[in-house]
């Protein structure tokens, strides 16, 4: 008979430096996350033997595991954009329930904002006209225009307002100003997101993610190790991934995104239904995402985001906190920003957040959380929820 399938729990999260980080390296701030993750799990280095990292080029997880001392038997270097590190957190819960690794780390870090403005040449996420995006690239496809079209669709199928996506930008402002890691703290208006400069219609600047330096690591272990940890642990109920496409023209539908079949997954396998979740941590490169996600994921019916999305529905006191940091359109955003949205549905869970905890009804922490990653231009999408113990 097989061996039942270990628990899995998140017992340890971290941010490096983040913002604006002018004289530190990748590595760098790969090493200040994953000892400070380690610092606040309460267990030894020694315990991992696991490491999954990307950003870096093909080599990434070796090299970041020479850089940090490690000699991991399990490593993980998928890349599929943003949406990477939810779909490593179903990997590793995957190894460590079925006895392959005990404890992964999975440790990013990036100076995109840094490089820029030091005008550096680094690798980078810029696709090159070979393969299926051969067809688009001589067109002046750019990965911003990609989200525009989709969102323009929605617009014209379901009658999706400027108004209506800038109250996501709107709410992510205000969930920032009580987040004192944020980038951007000083609330916004609607008003002031329509009428900045157009970037892609109908993206003005303040629909747009910010560019920030930063990094982040998160520790899971198998649940023998939970006792010996300094924190609360948070399960890991249920996970889904799903790709979608590259080549706009195989997209079938711009209204609906992959984690429409990453959180049916996801929620499938935790046993759980989003009427059950207290908070959301969704990847918002831009305002349209959150919108289209909730839809997918079940929040809303396809096509009523816009409603949903009014009102303050998505702010810390709302009836449904979603990127309660601040998320990519104020916190940070250093690139794949997968990883934070992990790190702060864990904190929220474990009522670690300061001013900007979510409380529900009696003063309860949450229970639940769900964190749902987008790679690409709606290519790929992992979706991953979490539960307090």
């Amino acid at each position: 008979m097989a061996a039942a399938a270990r628990k899995v729990a998140v017992v340890g999260v971290a941010l490096s430096d983040c913002g604006r980080v002018d004289e530190a390296t990748p590595y760098a701030l790969h090493a200040q996350a994953a000892r400070r993750a380690l610092a606040d799990s309460g267990l030894d280095r020694s315990v991992v033997d696991g490491l999954a990292s990307a950003g870096l080029g093909i080599l990434a997880p070796v090299e970041v595991a020479e850089y940090l001392g490690l000699r991991p038997t399990w490593v993980d270097s998928t890349a599929v954009g943003g949406s990477t590190w939810e779909v490593m957190a179903a990997h590793a819960a995957e190894a460590i329930a079925a006895g392959h690794a005990n404890a992964v780390l999975l440790v990013y870090g990036s100076t995109a904002r840094a490089d820029i403005k030091a005008k550096r040449r680094t690798a980078n996420l810029s696709f090159g006209a070979r393969g299926p995006l051969q067809f688009e690239v001589p067109y002046g496809h750019t990965l911003i225009s990609k989200y525009a079209m989709a969102a323009r669709r929605h617009m014209h199928q379901y009658g999706t307002t400027p108004e209506q996506l800038a109250e996501v930008a709107v709410q992510a402002r205000a969930n920032a100003a009580r987040n004192p890691d944020a980038m951007y703290r000083t609330p916004i208006t609607v008003d002031e997101v329509l009428s900045g400069p157009m970037i892609a219609d109908p993206f003005t600047k303040l629909h747009c993610c910010i560019r920030s330096d930063g990094g982040g690591a998160v520790l899971l272990a198998a649940e023998e190790y939970v006792a010996d940890t300094a924190k609360t642990p948070v399960w890991i109920l249920g996970s889904g991934t799903s790709v979608s496409h590259t080549t706009m023209s195989e997209w079938e539908d711009f209204t609906v995104s992959p984690a429409a079949v990453s959180g049916r997954l996801a929620f499938e396998r935790a046993g759980v239904t989003p009427a059950d979740i207290d908070l959301a941590e969704i990847y918002d490169a831009f305002t349209y995402m959150t919108l289209v996600t909730l839809e997918d994921l079940g929040f809303c019916a396809k096509g009523e985001g816009g409603a949903f999305v009014e009102k303050g529905r998505l702010t810390i006191d709302g009836d449904l906190p979603v990127n309660t940091d601040g998320g990519g359109l104020s916190a940070c955003h250093p690139g794949m920003r997968g990883l934070f949205l992990l790190i702060e549905a864990v904190r929220q869970l474990r009522g670690e957040a300061g001013d900007r905890q979510v409380r529900k009804s009696g003063g309860r922490l949450p229970r639940l959380a769900v964190a749902s990653g987008t790679g690409g231009w709606f290519c790929s999408s992992g979706t991953v929820i979490l539960e307090r113990g």
